[in-house]
């Protein structure tokens, strides 16, 4: 279980950033439902949060314009709720913002980030995946399957696009783990990491963004058929 979190007047920035890291992750796991009403009090409860109204009306707002929580006018926030079309909508920004970054990391990324990203993607498939995961393996998955994507890009030297494809590749996250819970084990996807790591070390920039783009739009398919199976493709 996450600490709950108090004001600390002296480090407001590193308590803020917390906070919302704290929020992301509960939407994304679910534990803050699609569509669900966020109510101040409640959601200080359900999360064992010990602050103010005011820092979690700021985290709530900036998890907002990430796209993860619904602004609206006189009624409060809610989480985001799910469709197909919102989804498809995340996976095609994806495949172009992501595509742009690799290329341009291909371009200009040195030899030692050529090493980092397959050491990146080393450490992700030195964690074995199986139906008995406890929460805390999940979780390291998790983090060292975001690190290797967002490695991927790193060095594309374009701060805008790597924020933008960093809030993106949240936002595609929180459906995988939703809706790919129960069967993710449907494909091979150590080897589908291995080959775009290989073309982007030979720098086959082509080859490497034709590779990612399928990549995403293979879990993007996965997620839809579990979308539809739930009766949720039109939600939202």
């Amino acid at each position: 279980m996450e600490p709950a979190l108090t004001e600390a007047p002296e480090s407001n920035e590193t308590s803020a950033s917390l906070l919302v890291k704290r929020l992301r992750q509960a939407i994304m796991t679910g534990e803050l439902a699609p569509g669900s009403k966020l109510r101040l009090e409640a959601l200080r409860t359900q999360l064992g949060l010990t602050i103010s109204r005011s820092p979690l009306r700021e985290a709530l707002s900036r998890l907002g314009a990430e796209g993860m929580v619904l602004i609206e006018d006189n009624r409060g926030y809610r989480v985001i709720p799910v469709s197909e079309k919102n989804l498809r909508e995340i996976a095609k920004l994806r495949v172009h913002a992501e595509g742009l970054a690799l290329r341009e990391a291909i371009t200009n990324g040195d030899q030692a980030w050529a090493d980092e990203v397959a050491a990146a993607e080393a450490r992700l498939r030195a964690i074995k995946r199986s139906d008995c995961m406890t929460a805390q393996e999940q979780e390291a998955w998790e983090d060292a399957h975001r690190a290797f994507h967002l490695k991927l890009l790193e060095a594309c030297d374009m701060p805008l696009l790597l924020n933008h494809c960093n809030t993106l590749h949240d936002l595609n996250d929180r459906y995988r783990r939703l809706f790919l819970a129960r069967n993710p084990f449907d494909r091979d996807v150590n080897s589908e990491h291995g080959a775009i790591v290989a073309a982007t070390l030979e720098r086959n920039a082509d080859l490497a963004c034709a590779l990612l783009a399928q990549h995403i739009q293979r879990t993007t398919q996965n997620i839809c058929r579990s979308l539809a199976a739930q009766g949720l493709s039109s939600t939202g």
